[in-house]
């Protein structure tokens, strides 16, 4: 409901504060069917074949977008981008975008969790770790407040920075945050300003998870010792580097594991270990399930 609100409220806000009707707005989906949030708050639409003369389509979707696959709605949206409608979305969003093919010559972002996912799903797309990603007829943004920034960016674009200002301080935001902002979560936020070499090394690891770097190699690109990493660890995180790497491992294995379908011994080449069987141990004493195990059982869960 965030990224959902921060687009509508933004063009309701434009509206108020210019004192004209600068926007107006539809909800539509794959059917005529009401949409219910994941907090259980229902957003009446309309169906998507009935949109007629728009001048830009958001697509707002839950995080379990990597799994759509209607081919009417897909089809329909290759229509609208025919027809030089602008094409958006709100962080999950960017699946479908990219499932109808039409994220192929830009470059986008999604939410900083669905990155793993959408890179091994979509290695053509050039996906960013930015906030939002505005091009020629294609916008997309990370989620959450981000939607905000966006929207903001795409009213100053249109009707200047003035009135832009005046929506994010109507909304005690604090600034409009910019293209180049990078999307952040808070323990990054920490280390910026206490351990930046910390950030480096981490930053390494994250891009080299298929094909996982020794410790020194990591050691010599970030002119760092071995003991200096030790210690870093060791201070900012508790862990050793090898077990900080594992887990960074591990969890980018689980994303795979339970929004593709990719098989476990895939996901454990992907995630750069030797052996399935070695993998399976390794997750097991994790997250305390076996690949498999845990795969059916999110299953399960979705499907109740």
């Amino acid at each position: 409901m965030i990224p959902f609100s921060c687009v509508v409220d933004s063009m309701r806000a434009a509206n108020r504060l210019s004192e004209k009707n600068l926007f107006s707005w539809e909800y539509f989906a794959a059917d005529e069917n009401p949409v219910a949030a994941s907090c259980g708050i229902t957003v009446p639409t309309r169906a998507l074949v009935e949109a007629k003369d728009l001048d830009s389509l958001v697509i707002v979707a839950p995080n379990t977008a990597q799994h759509f696959d209607d081919a009417k709605t897909l089809k329909r949206l290759k229509l609208l981008d025919k027809q030089r409608v602008n094409l958006g979305s709100a962080s999950s969003g960017s699946f479908i975008l990219a499932r109808a093919g039409l994220l192929d010559e830009c470059r986008c972002t999604i939410h900083w969790e669905n990155i793993p996912v959408f890179k091994e799903l979509y290695p053509h797309v050039e996906v960013a770790f930015t906030l939002y990603e505005i091009a020629e007829r294609r916008f997309t943004c990370s989620g959450g407040t981000a939607a905000l920034d966006m929207m903001l960016k795409l009213i100053e674009n249109e009707y200047g920075r003035q009135l832009a200002q005046q929506i994010s301080q109507q909304f005690q935001h604090d600034r409009i945050r910019t293209e180049i902002d990078s999307q952040q979560m808070a323990d990054r936020i920490d280390l910026a300003m206490s351990a930046p070499k910390l950030i480096d090394v981490i930053n390494l690891m994250e891009n080299n998870i298929e094909v996982p770097l020794s410790l020194p190699s990591i050691a010599d690109k970030c002119s760092l010792s071995l003991r200096q990493i030790e210690r870093l660890f060791h201070k900012y995180r508790d862990v050793t580097p090898s077990q900080y790497y594992l887990s960074l491992r591990l969890m980018h294995a689980k994303q795979l594991l339970l929004n593709t379908n990719h098989s476990v011994i895939d996901i454990s080449i992907a995630t750069g270990f030797e052996t399935q069987s070695y993998f399976t141990a390794c997750y097991r004493k994790h997250f305390g399930s076996s690949p498999r195990n845990h795969r059916s059982q999110i299953a399960t869960e979705r499907k109740a």
